[in-house]
Protein backbone atom coordinates (compact mmCIF):
# COMPACT_ATOMS: atom_id res chain seq x y z
CA UNK A 1 0.00 0.00 0.00
CA UNK A 2 1.29 3.47 -0.93
CA UNK A 3 0.06 6.63 0.76
CA UNK A 4 0.75 10.21 -0.34
CA UNK A 5 1.35 12.58 2.58
CA UNK A 6 1.32 16.37 2.30
CA UNK A 7 1.02 19.22 4.77
CA UNK A 8 1.12 22.98 5.04
CA UNK A 9 0.13 23.93 1.51
CA UNK A 10 -0.93 27.45 2.66
CA UNK A 11 -2.76 28.72 -0.46
CA UNK A 12 -0.03 27.33 -2.75
CA UNK A 13 -2.54 25.34 -4.79
CA UNK A 14 -0.27 24.92 -7.81
CA UNK A 15 2.40 23.37 -5.59
CA UNK A 16 -0.23 21.17 -3.92
CA UNK A 17 -1.52 19.90 -7.25
CA UNK A 18 2.04 19.31 -8.47
CA UNK A 19 2.86 17.23 -5.37
CA UNK A 20 -0.34 15.19 -5.62
CA UNK A 21 0.10 14.53 -9.34
CA UNK A 22 3.70 13.46 -8.72
CA UNK A 23 2.72 11.13 -5.85
CA UNK A 24 -0.01 9.59 -8.01
CA UNK A 25 2.66 8.85 -10.63
CA UNK A 26 4.62 7.17 -7.81
CA UNK A 27 1.70 4.76 -7.35
CA UNK A 28 -0.04 6.23 -4.31
CA UNK A 29 -3.62 5.13 -3.81
CA UNK A 30 -4.43 7.16 -0.69
CA UNK A 31 -3.85 10.84 0.15
CA UNK A 32 -3.40 12.38 3.59
CA UNK A 33 -3.18 16.15 4.18
CA UNK A 34 -2.00 17.15 7.67
CA UNK A 35 -3.57 20.60 7.68
CA UNK A 36 -3.10 24.26 6.77
CA UNK A 37 -4.77 23.91 3.39
CA UNK A 38 -6.12 27.47 3.78
CA UNK A 39 -8.44 27.60 0.75
CA UNK A 40 -11.48 25.91 -0.72
CA UNK A 41 -9.48 25.59 -3.95
CA UNK A 42 -7.00 23.40 -2.03
CA UNK A 43 -9.88 21.24 -0.79
CA UNK A 44 -11.13 20.91 -4.38
CA UNK A 45 -7.68 19.68 -5.44
CA UNK A 46 -7.83 16.96 -2.76
CA UNK A 47 -11.38 15.99 -3.73
CA UNK A 48 -10.58 15.90 -7.46
CA UNK A 49 -7.35 13.93 -7.04
CA UNK A 50 -9.15 10.62 -7.72
CA UNK A 51 -7.45 9.28 -4.58
CA UNK A 52 -9.15 8.26 -1.35
CA UNK A 53 -8.26 11.22 0.86
CA UNK A 54 -8.51 12.54 4.40
CA UNK A 55 -7.43 15.89 5.80
CA UNK A 56 -7.48 17.68 9.14
CA UNK A 57 -7.97 21.34 9.91
CA UNK A 58 -4.78 23.23 10.66
CA UNK A 59 -4.44 26.32 12.80
CA UNK A 60 -4.88 28.46 9.63
CA UNK A 61 -7.99 26.65 8.36
CA UNK A 62 -10.70 28.37 10.41
CA UNK A 63 -12.25 29.71 7.20
CA UNK A 64 -12.77 26.11 5.99
CA UNK A 65 -14.95 24.87 8.88
CA UNK A 66 -18.13 25.60 6.91
CA UNK A 67 -17.00 23.13 4.21
CA UNK A 68 -16.55 20.10 6.47
CA UNK A 69 -19.74 18.49 5.13
CA UNK A 70 -18.64 18.88 1.50
CA UNK A 71 -15.04 17.67 1.90
CA UNK A 72 -13.36 14.92 3.90
CA UNK A 73 -11.73 17.26 6.41
CA UNK A 74 -11.87 16.53 10.14
CA UNK A 75 -10.97 18.02 13.50
CA UNK A 76 -7.68 16.90 15.01
CA UNK A 77 -6.62 14.45 16.24
CA UNK A 78 -8.46 12.23 13.79
CA UNK A 79 -8.22 8.46 14.15
CA UNK A 80 -8.82 6.04 11.26
CA UNK A 81 -7.72 2.69 9.86
CA UNK A 82 -6.56 1.48 6.48
CA UNK A 83 -6.29 -2.30 6.14
CA UNK A 84 -6.18 -2.84 9.93
CA UNK A 85 -3.35 -0.32 10.39
CA UNK A 86 -4.31 2.44 12.81
CA UNK A 87 -3.51 6.07 12.06
CA UNK A 88 -3.70 9.30 14.00
CA UNK A 89 -3.71 12.47 11.94
CA UNK A 90 -3.20 15.95 13.32
CA UNK A 91 -1.80 19.30 12.31
CA UNK A 92 -0.40 20.61 15.57
CA UNK A 93 2.02 18.10 17.10
CA UNK A 94 0.19 18.18 20.43
CA UNK A 95 -1.09 14.60 20.41
CA UNK A 96 2.09 12.64 19.68
CA UNK A 97 1.21 9.92 22.18
CA UNK A 98 1.92 6.44 20.77
CA UNK A 99 -1.71 5.24 20.69
CA UNK A 100 -1.79 4.18 17.02
CA UNK A 101 0.55 2.41 14.60
CA UNK A 102 1.25 5.56 12.56
CA UNK A 103 1.16 9.16 13.77
CA UNK A 104 1.10 11.87 11.07
CA UNK A 105 1.43 15.57 11.85
CA UNK A 106 2.27 18.90 10.23
CA UNK A 107 2.70 22.52 11.42
CA UNK A 108 6.48 22.55 11.90
CA UNK A 109 7.20 22.82 8.15
CA UNK A 110 10.05 20.34 8.68
CA UNK A 111 10.27 16.79 7.35
CA UNK A 112 10.48 14.22 10.12
CA UNK A 113 10.24 10.46 10.26
CA UNK A 114 11.05 8.26 13.20
CA UNK A 115 10.24 4.70 14.17
CA UNK A 116 10.22 4.37 17.94
CA UNK A 117 8.77 1.55 20.06
CA UNK A 118 7.03 0.10 16.99
CA UNK A 119 5.28 3.42 16.25
CA UNK A 120 5.94 5.45 13.10
CA UNK A 121 5.93 9.26 13.27
CA UNK A 122 5.84 11.27 10.02
CA UNK A 123 5.77 14.93 9.06
CA UNK A 124 6.03 15.38 5.30
CA UNK A 125 7.42 18.92 5.54
CA UNK A 126 5.90 21.88 3.73
CA UNK A 127 4.26 22.03 0.33
CA UNK A 128 4.24 25.85 0.39
CA UNK A 129 8.03 26.45 0.32
CA UNK A 130 7.61 29.22 2.90
CA UNK A 131 10.27 28.35 5.48
CA UNK A 132 12.82 27.18 2.90
CA UNK A 133 13.01 27.24 -0.90
CA UNK A 134 11.78 23.65 -1.27
CA UNK A 135 8.41 22.10 -2.05
CA UNK A 136 8.11 18.90 0.02
CA UNK A 137 5.90 15.84 0.17
CA UNK A 138 6.25 12.20 1.21
CA UNK A 139 5.22 8.70 0.26
CA UNK A 140 4.61 6.02 2.86
CA UNK A 141 4.84 2.48 1.54
CA UNK A 142 3.55 -0.19 3.88
CA UNK A 143 4.73 -3.73 3.16
CA UNK A 144 4.32 -6.93 5.16
CA UNK A 145 7.43 -6.40 7.30
CA UNK A 146 8.56 -2.84 6.64
CA UNK A 147 7.70 0.79 6.27
CA UNK A 148 9.42 2.74 3.50
CA UNK A 149 9.16 6.52 3.76
CA UNK A 150 10.32 8.55 0.80
CA UNK A 151 10.82 12.27 1.33
CA UNK A 152 10.55 14.21 -1.92
CA UNK A 153 11.74 17.78 -2.28
CA UNK A 154 12.54 20.22 -5.05
CA UNK A 155 13.30 23.86 -5.46
CA UNK A 156 10.18 25.65 -6.56
CA UNK A 157 11.82 26.76 -9.82
CA UNK A 158 13.14 23.31 -10.79
CA UNK A 159 11.38 20.46 -12.57
CA UNK A 160 12.46 17.27 -10.83
CA UNK A 161 11.95 16.06 -7.29
CA UNK A 162 14.96 14.76 -5.39
CA UNK A 163 14.42 12.11 -2.76
CA UNK A 164 15.73 10.46 0.34
CA UNK A 165 14.44 7.13 1.60
CA UNK A 166 14.07 5.68 5.09
CA UNK A 167 13.27 2.01 5.83
CA UNK A 168 12.08 0.57 9.10
CA UNK A 169 11.41 -3.07 9.87
CA UNK A 170 8.11 -3.63 11.63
Amino acid sequence: MKIAIVSDSHHKTLYLKECIDFLKEEGCEYLIHAGDICSQEGLEILKNSSLKYIAVFGNNDRNLFEFSDKYNIKAEPYYFKIDNISFKLMHLPLHLSPDTDIIIFGHTHKFHCEYKNKKLYINSGEVCAREKPFIECAKLEINANEYIITHYFKKNNENNFMKEEFKYEQ
